[in-house]
């Protein structure tokens, strides 16, 4: 591991003092690439050079060992420095990890209501409001592709793009069957129901990640529209692909331009036959997204919100808080962390084995 974290400091050394040249912008494509590989290395060299330094440590502190008037201060001394590298070797090791490559993407999130009708819809809502919360408190933007409204202000489907660095890396882990429980709004006797949402996850990919041949896309239009059918405007700007070989479907309609309706169209398209793609590698019956949000069954569910408790359980790893308004809001990391940490912890594991 010592020889992989020297070579990584050696990359990072050579970047730097490439990125100090004059003509270093002279290429600007090429000048972002560098500097985003600079910085993907930089938390790995900082990490490198401390336990170097706790290593240093604890060698100065045994060699002075010998003299009894620093004996005990030594001892302290080297004690500290053995757990500061010790805690600093298992850092590195997560930080070696290989990468998710989609990591720094943006990602599409779809919403779709589940088993439970209009309860599963508001809940569909609620969530899409949890998200872009998130997604708000992280610096990130919303990208609205295709929103279905019921009559009550559920929502039948919502497809977004979270725009951010690293969005992909953080919400990967929502993917799959979120379920509730609680009074709905519609109920008037006051009984918890139990529904579902399902959520879906993919890294953003553009037209140039995959190849699209025109002559497999039909464009289909027709006119937006919101709750109840009723238009939002007259013009047929609302846009719908068809992929003939695969058979996907992805629409637009919240741009009022047909030009900018298609060309979010066709983001969608290429993020969803890039994962056909990697579940085809992957040797999967089915694509990711299916794996991802199951059927909408009820007990096919990652995380539970319980209302009337004030609870939010993970199922994958166990964990419930009880602060349920404050996740609601958007309060996502201490689950994100816990998820990830897990997946880091199963990846080491692996990579020992």
């Amino acid at each position: 591991m010592l020889e992989k974290l020297q070579a990584v400091e050696n990359r990072y050394e050579e970047l730097s003092a490439k990125s100090e040249q004059p003509d270093f912008y002279a290429d600007p494509k090429k000048a972002a690439a560098l500097l985003r590989e600079k910085n993907d290395l930089e938390p790995v060299v900082e990490a490198y050079r401390a336990y170097l330094a706790a290593d240093r440590e604890m060698e100065e502190a045994r060699e002075l060992m010998g003299d009894p008037e620093l004996k005990e201060f030594c001892q302290q001394t080297f004690q500290e420095a053995r757990d500061r590298k010790e805690q600093l070797f298992r850092q590195l090791q997560v930080l070696l990890l290989p990468k998710d490559p989609n990591d720094g993407k943006s990602v599409l999130m779809e919403i779709r209501g589940g088993v439970g009708g209009e309860e599963s819809a508001l809940f569909a809502h609620s969530l899409f409001r949890m998200y872009s919360m998130y997604a708000a408190a992280k610096g990130w933007s919303i990208e609205l592709m295709n929103y279905s409204e019921t009559e009550l202000g559920g929502v039948k489907e919502a497809d977004f793009i979270v725009n951010g660095r690293g969005a992909y890396s953080r919400l990967k882990y929502e993917s799959g069957v979120h379920r509730v429980q609680r009074v709905p709004e519609t109920e008037s006797g006051g009984r918890v129901h139990t529904s579902t949402a399902t959520v879906a996850v993919l890294p953003e990919m553009e037209e140039v990640d995959v190849e699209i041949r025109p002559e497999d896309v039909e464009m289909q239009v027709f006119r937006s529209s919101g709750a109840g059918g009723q238009h939002i405007n007259k013009t047929s700007s609302a846009v719908r692909l068809i992929h003939k070989p695969s058979g996907i479907v992805v629409a637009c309609q919240e741009e009022r331009s047909q030009v900018q309706n298609r060309e979010k169209c066709m983001r969608m398209l290429a993020s969803k036959l890039y994962e056909i793609e990697q579940a085809r590698i992957s040797s999967q019956v089915t694509g990711m997204r299916r794996s991802q949000v199951g059927t909408g069954m009820r007990n096919e569910r990652i995380r539970t919100y319980n209302f009337p408790q004030g609870r939010v359980t993970d199922h994958r790893v166990g964990l419930t808080l009880y602060k349920i308004d404050a996740v609601m809001d958007g309060a996502l990391d201490e689950i994100i962390d816990a998820l990830a940490t897990a997946d880091q912890a199963e990846r080491l594991k692996s990579q020992q084995q």
